[in-house]
């Protein structure tokens, strides 16, 4: 019997063709339950989800043109969690499964590559999964509103489409763009990943928001930019400095009324340029909203993903193996993929579930780990009054997350940090 297979959706191709030994990319999104995780009761939930999400049980291979994702024989096991997230997830690992499920006293955590989908797909799927374990442990009965899904249906053709070729303009845009200054650090040894996260009262920070008339991702957009420019002045003169972006990744599921559970999103750099003056924190709101809002609108983002789409059609590079793409695709990543910001803000918001899930999971989160050239990464998740703010760095200077998390506290907004380092 013929293996279902997949092609990597337009964002997807990239992932295998840049990854390396020390650095695959990979999300994570978890669920913090009231009481401790039954492992046997959550294997039984994870084998029931094949059926609905099959592209998430796959495989990576590679072919003799492209890679591809391929249904996987293998269970997809549960495994206890590691000392920090998003440990490498190597090509060996990756030709058994591109997903893992984890347990740790009260959490159930989903690793997975980013070639199988982003944030939000992600995201549908932990959902589907803490609600299903919920009522294999507790015999409960959990309405299918909301992300929730019928696990006894097929997943419909949409939620399986490549968006990006759906949605692409005729004309593309150019990818051309001024390089941002660059963090750096002493790396940690052993690809320690040190996790610092800041909880802070939802209410709090969307008041913060509304009193600088901007949304909740501009203002943490802000912030980050401010710190990192502080950064910049205590090591440059100002003429020897760069300009400082963050870059804010745009769920375009909401923009062109897309269902589908693959990669769906792309990013903007947003940021100031300190050569040319000071900038007080109101003004770097009101700058990095606006260009979100210049630069995220549906005409832009399919002009966005025209750029990644039309490269595909080339017959020159649809002919050539997969190792030539990989070379092409290796230093067009180098030249453009990560030079025009300084660090990815990740804000995923607004998950509409069933309000008997808030009387079982206490907490919900999503982290991504570094960049290839990134040491820094910050991703974001609200849920049950609270958001959480995961800053995540592979070298051991804190000075970003202390002037990141002090400014929150001075705009009246009580921040509670928890970290896995002791040291």
């Amino acid at each position: 019997m013929l293996k279902k297979w997949y092609r990597l959706d337009t964002a997807a191709l990239i992932f295998p063709a840049i990854a390396r030994k020390d650095w695959s990319n990979a999300f994570r999104v978890s669920a913090t339950l009231i009481e401790p995780v039954d492992q046997e009761v959550l294997q039984r939930a994870v084998d029931d989800m094949r059926g609905r999400f099959p592209s998430f049980f796959v495989t990576l291979r590679r072919g003799f043109f492209w890679y591809y994702l391929e249904e996987s024989d293998l269970p997809v096991k549960v495994c206890e969690d590691s000392a920090y997230p998003l440990t490498y997830m190597g090509n060996r690992e990756l030709r058994q499964n591109c997903l893992r499920v984890l347990c740790y006293k009260n959490r159930i955590a989903v690793e997975c590559f980013h070639s199988v989908t982003d944030g939000w797909g992600g995201s549908v799927f932990l959902s589907n999964l803490v609600a299903h374990y919920l009522e294999l442990k507790y015999g409960i009965q959990i309405p299918r509103e909301g992300l929730l899904c019928d696990l006894t249906q097929p997943p419909p053709a949409e939620e399986l489409e490549d968006s990006f070729l759906k949605n692409a303009a005729e004309v593309a845009s150019g990818r051309k763009e001024e390089k941002s200054y660059r963090l750096r650090g002493t790396r940690e040894p052993n690809g320690f990943r040190t996790l610092t996260t800041g909880i802070v009262d939802t209410q709090a920070l969307l008041d913060a928001a509304h009193r600088l008339k901007v949304t909740v991702t501009a203002l943490l957009a802000a912030v980050m930019v401010e710190s990192i420019i502080g950064m910049q002045n205590d090591r440059l003169p100002r003429k020897r400095q760069r300009a400082v972006k963050v870059t804010i990744p745009v769920d375009l599921r909401r923009l062109f009324g897309s269902r589908t559970l693959r990669n769906f999103s792309l990013v903007l750099n947003v940021g100031a340029d300190p050569r040319y003056g000071d900038y007080r924190l109101e003004e770097l709101c009101s700058t990095i909203y606006h260009q979100l809002c210049a630069y995220a609108t549906p005409q832009n983002m399919a002009a966005m993903m025209a750029a990644n789409v039309q490269p595909q059609k080339l017959v020159a590079l649809r002919l050539a193996p997969v190792f030539v793409k990989n070379l092409v695709m290796d230093i067009v990543y180098s030249r453009i993929g990560e030079g025009g910001g300084s660090l990815n803000i990740s804000n995923i918001t607004g998950l509409p579930l069933p309000e008997v899930i808030t009387s079982y999971v206490k907490r919900m989160e999503f982290i991504i780990g570094p960049q290839r050239s990134y040491p820094n990464n910050c991703s974001v998740l609200s849920y049950g009054g609270k958001t959480y703010i995961n800053m995540i760095r592979n070298i051991r200077e804190s000075e970003l997350e202390r002037r990141f998390f002090s400014r929150l506290v001075e705009l009246g907004i009580p921040v509670e940090i928890e970290c896995n380092r002791r040291s």
